[in-house]
């Protein structure tokens, strides 16, 4: 592991290698993947993943690029929720409701990064959420865990536990342009996608989900079979229109880390993105909103609106409002565990 001051404040980039020479590299701001850089046949390499090259850019990101986002990622309608006979007041900082916990979201923090548990292959980022913290209760001791392995897999394993009955929903932010992280909207549309993911979970106006777990059967939410990104990104279809494209959770038929619920390819089928989880959903974000950010990209890159996608494991959005779906309340000393692998094959 190669270690590098990461800007002027304190923040760190942190680079892994394997075997085959992939390297990936992560900041303790945010504990956010920066880059993954993919060794091609002809010698070269192709970074997958958005980013900055700044600290600044990461403490005050918009689009959440690479970041670790809870203590609840996604939405939380009217941004509170029931919890032991009271409600839980989060902050607002989308309309009525909070997104990824509100203004003060984990992705903006300086996460501590520990000597002891560094390895060449491995690192660990470790962040303290004092009881109260976003409006959640319990003193909230959390890990994130990178791994570069020698297939060409990235897995995160997260861990969390709190001294008082809270919610966990820990998620990264990722956005895939297998083309290249500047290669722009055309090719991130063209990327074709599979998910193994026969239901989704309507929205409403504000992009809450409703409660309803639907089928994708015979709609633009239908990715079973694989599909270009843009094939009917914009048909006209209600769901489609809410959101300005996709930013919906996906049920996903039958988690596991032995077999990748999604696919994903680039355009000219050269390389390909596996995921694996053992949450029980994803949102799909085709980066509807993208192109806000007051910071370019890495070298300069102009992010454009839908110039990449983020297939974000997680609990049900509004999870702790909605009791038929997956519950992510803990009770005190209950840990929370989750991992999810993203594995790059070339084609």
């Amino acid at each position: 592991m190669d270690r590098r001051l990461f800007g002027d404040s304190g923040a760190s980039l942190y680079t892994l290698r394997n075997a085959n020479g992939m390297e990936a590299a992560f900041t303790d701001m945010g504990a956010a993947i920066v880059s993954m850089n993919v060794p091609l046949a002809n010698g070269g390499f192709r970074d997958v993943v958005l980013g900055y090259d700044s600290f600044d850019g990461y403490k005050n990101c918009g689009s959440y690029f690479g970041v670790t986002v809870g203590r609840i990622a996604n939405r939380i309608g009217g941004a509170s929720f029931p919890l032991d006979g009271a409600i839980v007041h989060m902050d607002k900082n989308e309309g009525e409701n909070s997104l990824h916990s509100g203004r003060f979201s984990y992705a903006t923090r300086m996460w501590e990064f520990r000597d002891e548990a560094a390895a060449a292959n491995a690192i660990t980022f470790y962040l303290h959420s004092p009881d109260g913290d976003q409006g959640l209760p319990g003193n909230a001791d959390i890990s994130v865990s990178y791994t570069l392995t020698d297939d060409n897999s990235v897995e995160i394993r997260y861990s969390a536990v709190a001294d008082k009955a809270t919610a966990f929903n820990l998620t990264n932010h990722s956005y895939f342009n297998l083309a290249g992280h500047d290669a722009g909207s055309k090719e991130s549309l063209a990327q074709f996608l599979k998910l193994d993911c026969s239901a989704f979970t309507p929205i409403d106006d504000e992009c809450i989900p409703t409660g309803v777990i639907s089928s994708v059967r015979g709609t633009p939410m239908d990715f079973t079979e694989g599909k270009p990104i843009g094939d009917r990104i914009d048909s006209g279809f209600e769901q489609l229109n809410v959101a300005g494209g996709y930013d919906h959770n996906f049920v996903i038929d039958k988690p596991s880390l032995d077999s990748a619920f999604a696919v994903l390819l680039s355009g000219s089928r050269d390389m390909e993105l596996q995921v694996y989880t053992d949450m029980p959903g994803v949102q799909f974000y085709s980066g509807n909103n993208m192109g806000n950010d007051p910071y370019p990209g890495k070298h300069g890159a102009p992010y454009e609106r839908r110039g990449a996608v983020c297939l974000e494991t997680q609990f049900f959005p509004d999870t702790p409002n909605k009791p038929d779906f997956p519950s992510c309340l803990f009770a005190a000393g209950e840990v929370f565990t989750a991992t999810t692998i993203y594995k790059v094959c070339l084609g």
